[in-house]
Parts: structure tokens; C-alpha cells; sequence
């Protein structure tokens, strides 16, 4: 089973929960790797992926789409770099799920981040058709943000795997402590788990 990892907004802490989740697959000994269809600006999570995964797969088998902007990825093509690939990137993503048990493809920024004028990486996602898991960063305004995206995804017919509460921030207040029962009650959707700063692996299977 492979899944698709998009988050509420960027620095939601997406790379980090990902990289959990390889481990903790290679941990129940699945053949996981973790993948970055689209990285803009520096190559740094995709190398923390590519760690998680036990370096069986070169960056650029990981990341086939590498914009240098530090920006949606739209702004770069608007600041002068070439048009990517998206279509070339979706059949790469696929060859490396032909070649493992698990790829867990993380997204870049949120879910509507803009690739194209005319293409979101909803659409990427949609190209793709696995499951998705939202990871939604633990402070005030997660439940606004995580309801948007599980009713975006739902748009599109792609089943959710679940949500992932990540407690970047460590703070501990009103919110925090009622998101995680929040979501439940309100999303009816299944909360995969709740991380903290110093996790270190997750449970699998998911």
C-alpha cells in the first residue's frame, strides 16, 4: 500500500511524521521508502527521506521534480525556472512503488499549493490515486484548516488513511489539549496518531 502525506499548510511538519513512518515500516519490515514528488528551495527533506529509507534509493529516484525557489512551486516557473514535468514525475513515483512494498510520497506545502496555473498538488495527488494522510500541525486554528482539507480531499474521491496530529510547537493550552478529540468528533475520521517533538517512530500498520 502506498500513501500520499499532504499537510494543512507548510511547516506543518510533514517530512518529520513521514520520515516516522518509513521507519517505522523498515521497523515491521515492509520494504517503505519515503519520496518527495515536488521540493522547492533547499534538497533537505528530501535527504532526511532518503536517511529514513536506509539510502536505497538515490535523491533524484525520490525527488524527480527539484525547483530551486524557495516558493509554491508555480512561483518559480513564474521567476524564470524551467516548467516541470508533473506528468513525468507521476510515472517516476509509480516506478519506484513498482520497486517497493510502501512509498510514502510526501507532499509540497498543503494541499492546494499551486504547481501550475492550471493544476494544484491536489491534482498531483489525484494523478497518483493513493490514500492520503493529512498531517495537521497541534495549535489554535488546526480544526479550520484540517476540515478544509478533508473536505477538499473528499472532492476529489480519494480515500483518507487518517490524520496525524503533530505537536510541533510543544505547547500546551486550551487548543492543544481538545484538537485530537475535536477532529474526531466533528470530522468522524479516523486520528492515526498524535506526535510529539521527540518521537521517534511511529505504530505500523497504519
Amino acid at each position: 500500500m502506498n500513501y500520499f502525506v499532504t499537510g494543512t499548510d507548510t511547516d506543518c511538519g510533514k517530512t518529520f511524521v513521514t520520515a516516522l513512518l518509513v521507519r517505522a515500516a523498515r521497523a515491521a519490515g515492509l520494504d517503505a521508502v519515503g519520496a518527495k514528488p515536488v521540493c522547492c528551495g533547499p534538497r533537505d527533506d528530501v535527504a532526511i527521506l532518503a536517511a529514513a529509507s536506509g539510502h536505497t534509493e538515490p535523491l533524484d529516484a525520490l525527488n524527480p521534480v527539484w525547483l530551486q525557489t524557495p516558493a509554491a512551486p508555480r512561483a518559480g516557473e513564474m521567476l524564470g525556472e524551467a516548467a516541470p514535468d508533473y506528468a513525468g514525475a507521476v510515472r517516476d513515483l509509480r516506478a519506484l512503488a513498482d520497486r517497493h512494498a510502501c512509498v510514502l510520497a510526501e507532499g509540497a506545502g498543503g494541499w492546494l499549493v499551486p504547481l501550475r496555473a492550471d493544476m494544484m498538488m491536489a491534482d498531483l495527488a489525484v494523478e497518483l490515486g493513493w490514500p492520503v494522510i493529512v498531517v495537521a500541525r497541534n495549535r489554535l486554528g488546526v480544526l479550520n484548516h484540517t476540515l478544509l482539507t478533508l473536505e477538499s480531499i473528499d472532492r476529489r474521491g480519494l480515500p483518507l488513511a487518517g490524520v496525524i496530529l503533530n505537536d510541533a510547537d510543544g505547547v500546551e493550552d486550551a487548543a492543544t489539549r481538545t484538537n485530537a478529540a475535536l477532529l474526531e468528533e466533528v470530522a468522524g475520521r479516523p486520528l492515526l496518531a498524535r506526535v510529539g517533538r521527540e518521537a521517534t517512530t511511529l505504530a505500523w500498520p497504519l
